[in-house]
This record gives C-alpha cells, structure tokens and sequence, in this order.
C-alpha cells in the first residue's frame, strides 16, 4: 500500500508534525527503510515486536513504517502511561528492541521486508485496563487495510482523493482512533496526516486552515471545548469535508452544535473498540443530528449479534465476527476463550437495536446499577443528563446503600455557578422513570477522566467524589 503511493506520488506529503518535520512519500520510505535496517541490526526478524514509545510526531510514524518495512510488530505504547504499566506492556508484548522517547531513530542500510502476508500481525495495541490489567490485542495487515476501506466508504471519500484528504490528528497514535482511523486512511489514499504533537485547540483552530484539512476525527469531548473556544469563533473551517467522532456518548444539542459550525462536513458517529481494529458501527450524515443517542449501523465488513439478557431479542449484549476482528488476545488463551465464543467477539457492550436496524448502546455489562432489583443503565441516564442545561459532560456511578443494596449517583462537569441541580434533576423525571432519576449528585469543574479513546475512566472517579447526603 506505500510502495504505490511512493512510486505514483512521490513528491506528495505523507506525513507533517505541526512545528516540526515535513516529510513527502518518497522521504518518508527511505527514512523508514533505514529505520528497518537499522532494526535488522539489532536482530529484529519476523514476528518480533518493536515498542514505540515516541510522542505523536514524525518520529512515531517512521518507528511504526521502520518497524512493518523490517518484518516486526510495532508495539504502540501509552506515552501517558506510569513506568510500571510501561514495563507491564514491554513484558507482555515480549519486546525485542524498545523505542523510548529519548532514543535515536535506529539507523542502517535500507531495508524492506518482501514476505509479508495479509494475515500478519503488523502492530500491537493494549487495551485501556479499565477492568483489569490491559491485554494485548494483534491487529493483521488485513485489518488495518480493511478497517481503512470501511471508514472511506462510510464518509464517502473519493478513491481518487489523493491530495485533497489532509487529517488533523489531535488524539493519540497509540490509540486505535488515532492511528487506524485516520494515519492508516490516509496512507490508504495517499493522503496527508497532519500530527499536533499534543492537544492544543487555539493550534487546531489554526491549522484547520492553515494545513487545508479535509478530515478530522475526535472525540465528542474535543468538539464541545473547541466550538466553545475564542480561537475557533473565526476559524475558517470551509475545506472540512469531512468529521467523525466516537468513543463517549454525544449530547444531541452538540451533534447539531457540530453540523452548524461545520457545514461543509459531512458526519458521522463511529463505535468500535481496540479488538475491533477500530470501526464496528457507524452512524451517517443523515441520523448524526436526529439519532445522536444511537451508534448507527454495521460497517461492510462485519456481522453482528445480539446475544439477549431477557425476553426482548433486540436487546442484549452486542457480538460481532470479520476480518477486523481480532482472533484472540496477547498471550492470553483464557481471557480469549472467555471473550471469543463460537468465532464471535462478546463486546460487553448491551444495545437495542431499534426498528430500522441503528444500534443504541444502552450500558457496560460491568456499569448496570441494581437498585432494590431494578436495572438502571447507567448510558441511558447518562444521556439524559447531556441534555440536561449547562452540563457539558456527565458521569453515572453506582452509589453503595444499605437498604437498597446501590442507588444513582451523577458526576456532573461544568461551571459550577452555572449548574443548578435542582433544574437538572427536574429535567431528568420528565425523561426518566422515578427509581432511575440520580439521588446524589455531585458537580466538578474539570474534565472527567478519560483514557485515549474517551472512554470514562469510572474507576478513578469513584475514588476522585465524595457524594454529599441524598438529594431526595
């Protein structure tokens, strides 16, 4: 997939590190061919992992080409992550050779691996660890390329786009959403990814035109605090064609707040998960703004499942089977045999699929609360709260209770002289049943915590509030 584009566009930019380097496609595979060679110095061969631990950057892309174009598998790290998860990760992934930041790219004589297959692994991502130790999850050649023809097809990008696709990475590459969903897509199309080393949204606002980006993925979080910021009130956004978001439930206010300020763009809601290679479901242009509660519909290259939890069969646990979906974890047969049943991935997610086929996810299988032998989806009190007025994010948490065994407790993000909980819990019995209404609440003025793919850390949350006495 490079090596085509190097010989038909060799001049074109592959890859550029905001105030940084500036790299074109034939640039890019002779700086990554030394970057193999050098690793084949080092005894990488076949099938040996390499950890790339560099920041986002130009750097990061030539250790992740350096890695593929010397036959290994590129191990990519949480450049956030404690020095004990770092060496939990480079021990579970076997690694042979470690990039940390400060290193020197490897370098010798070029070299190019000529053996590969479509079923190699050609990277390795953990996932988050909010239920326990990260696991390390393969993702094929196949799933990469095939992930990238599904995103292309769903947002209708030209085959033939060529120049004209210019993203804006602004999360993580160690992250499926960064790397797969939009540094992958652009190499698919022989396209630009343009790299902000670390979230900066006056930068964003800038290089939106400055870079004449195209495509821009984040997460719903990312989107409210940039239409929101000064910088963006003036941004000259008109060559955006095209937006996605994921990885947290939207505010329907915000996905409408987001077509508005983009109006060129079209949009889309994307699910999927690390042992997905990314891309599982996705909402289009046309639902963004009147389903925004909804994650929309399979990709072209997988099935779905529901595996019931009663006696509704439209509702339960989502499973899902393709060419993009893992075969198994790191090392792990048992948490494999536990998570991959009868060739399907349990996702632990629980959806409704409703009559025209879109998928809601309604909760983590983990995050129902049982309130006195009632099950309240946290997600779908969760949303109700985002449409709550001047709540900008919220979190739903199971608060321990002696008579009822757990009740409703809401973390709400905003100013908190805005926030008047009073009107937010009068705003949540007209939308909800009484026993799922929030009977603590508590309001915070920074961010909730959340990993890389925005999903809510909820562990480090409840050790974070102090619920007062109950609201009623």
């Amino acid at each position: 997939m490079l090596r085509k584009h190097v010989e038909l566009r060799p001049d074109a930019e592959a890859v550029v590190e905001l105030g940084g380097d500036r790299l074109t496609y034939a640039q890019l595979w002779r700086r990554a061919a030394r970057v193999a060679g050098g690793l084949r110095a080092r005894g990488v061969t076949a099938g040996d992992r390499v950890a790339v631990r560099y920041p986002a950057g130009t750097d990061w892309a030539l250790a992740f080409w350096g890695t593929l174009m010397a036959g290994g598998i590129a191990v990519a790290v949480n450049t956030r992550s404690t020095s004990w998860e770092v060496e939990f990760v480079l021990d579970d992934a076997g690694v042979q050779v470690d990039l940390p930041a400060d290193a020197p790219l490897p370098d010798g004589e070029p070299y190019t691996a000529t053996d590969l297959v479509a079923a190699d692994a050609a990277a390795l991502f953990h996932t988050s660890g909010t239920t326990g130790r990260p696991k390390g999850v393969p993702i094929t050649h196949e799933a990469f390329a095939t992930n990238a023809e599904n995103l292309i097809r769903c947002l209708g990008i030209p085959r033939d786009a060529g120049s004209e696709l210019r993203t804006l990475i602004s999360v993580p590459l160690f992250h499926v959403t960064g790397c797969n969903a939009q540094f992958i897509v652009a190499a698919y199309l022989g396209g630009t990814s343009v790299i902000m080393p670390e979230l900066d949204l006056p930068r964003i606002a800038v290089a939106l035109a400055e870079e004449r980006i195209s495509l821009f993925v984040t997460v719903p979080a990312v989107y409210s605090l940039l239409l929101r910021h000064p910088a963006f009130t003036d941004a000259d956004v008109s060559g955006v064609r095209w937006l996605a978001y994921g990885g947290a439930p939207i505010a329907p206010s915000l996905a409408r707040s987001v077509k508005e300020a983009f109006p060129a763009a079209t949009v889309i809601n994307g699910y999927g998960m690390t042992e997905t290679a990314s891309l599982i479901t996705v909402l289009p242009d046309q639902d963004a703004a009147e389903h925004a509660n909804s994650v929309g519909y399979a990709v072209p290259s997988v099935d779905l499942g529901v595996v019931p939890i009663g006696d509704d069969p439209y509702t339960g646990e989502l499973v899902v089977r393709g060419v993009t979906v893992t075969t198994g974890y790191w090392r792990r047969p048992q948490a494999t045999a536990e998570t991959i049943v009868g060739g399907w991935l349990h996702t632990g997610d629980v959806v409704r699929v409703d009559e025209a086929g879109r998928v809601h996810i309604v909760d983590r299988i983990k995050d129902i609360i049982n309130r006195g032998g009632e099950n309240i989806s946290s997600v779908e009190v969760e949303a109700v709260l985002l449409t709550a007025p001047k709540v900008a994010d919220a979190a739903v948490l199971a608060v321990p209770d002696e008579v009822m065994g757990e009740k409703v407790g809401a973390v709400l993000f905003g100013d908190r002289a805005e926030i008047d909980v009073a009107e937010v819990l009068a705003h949540c019995r007209e939308r909800l049943a009484d026993f799922k209404v929030p009977q603590y609440a508590a309001v915070v003025t920074e961010a909730l915590p959340r990993n890389a793919g925005g999903k809510l850390l909820k562990n480090r949350l409840r050790d974070q509030v102090r619920w007062g006495d109950p609201l009623r």
